[in-house]
């Protein structure tokens, strides 16, 4: 018995290495440390370096605010959803209206164009959904009125059925036979 798991886990051994191989490339993919949000800058020449390190001016390096959620050095950036941009501008990844090295918003997963946009004024006046509201309510509500006082039906004839519409089987005396209904006319 220990020489079958013996000889099962020495087949296994060939299949952890590969996966210490997947690993090894998945991990390369992960952020390097000069990509990560370092700590929240509190001298003049801390915010300037995070600064440089994001390509912002200084003027307009602001850091999150440091409340606790971790987001450290990392810019505040306006909220601008990617149908908002400039559709004319000569964007270097014109499918997502962004240039070489901008920094990428912290939020950028749900300002792409597969995601609503919060910018563009989707919905009418009060006033306005209202009456569609009614609207579809008089609308439905006058076909049901109309259905209830002319129900639709498929116009169906008697039921017929097979020797002699059942006779005896629906109780009927065996010995007085019926004359056999005929279910056609011509």
């Amino acid at each position: 018995m220990a020489s079958h798991l013996c000889r099962a886990a020495g087949k296994l051994r060939p299949l952890f290495r590969q996966r210490g191989v997947i690993a090894l490339q998945a991990r390369n993919l992960e952020m390097t440390r000069d990509e990560l949000p370092g700590q929240y800058p509190e001298t003049a020449e801390e915010r300037a370096r995070a600064a440089k390190k994001y390509n912002m001016r200084v003027e307009d390096y602001k850091p999150y605010p440091d409340d606790g959620l971790g987001w450290g050095d990392y810019p505040k950036l306006e909220r601008q959803h990617v149908d908002t941009r400039s559709h004319w501008d000569d964007w270097d990844f014109p499918d997502i209206r962004r240039n070489y090295g901008d920094v990428y918003h912290i939020d950028e997963d749900i300002m792409w164009r597969n995601r609503p946009n919060w910018d563009k004024d989707f919905n009418p006046p009060f006033k306005t959904q209202v009456m569609a509201f009614f609207g579809v309510v008089a609308v439905l509500g006058t076909l049901v009125m109309f259905g209830i006082k002319y129900p639709l039906f498929w116009p169906v004839g008697k039921k017929q059925y097979p020797y002699s519409n059942l006779h005896i089987e629906y109780g009927g005396d065996p010995d007085k036979v019926p004359e056999p209904t005929v279910h056609y006319e011509f």
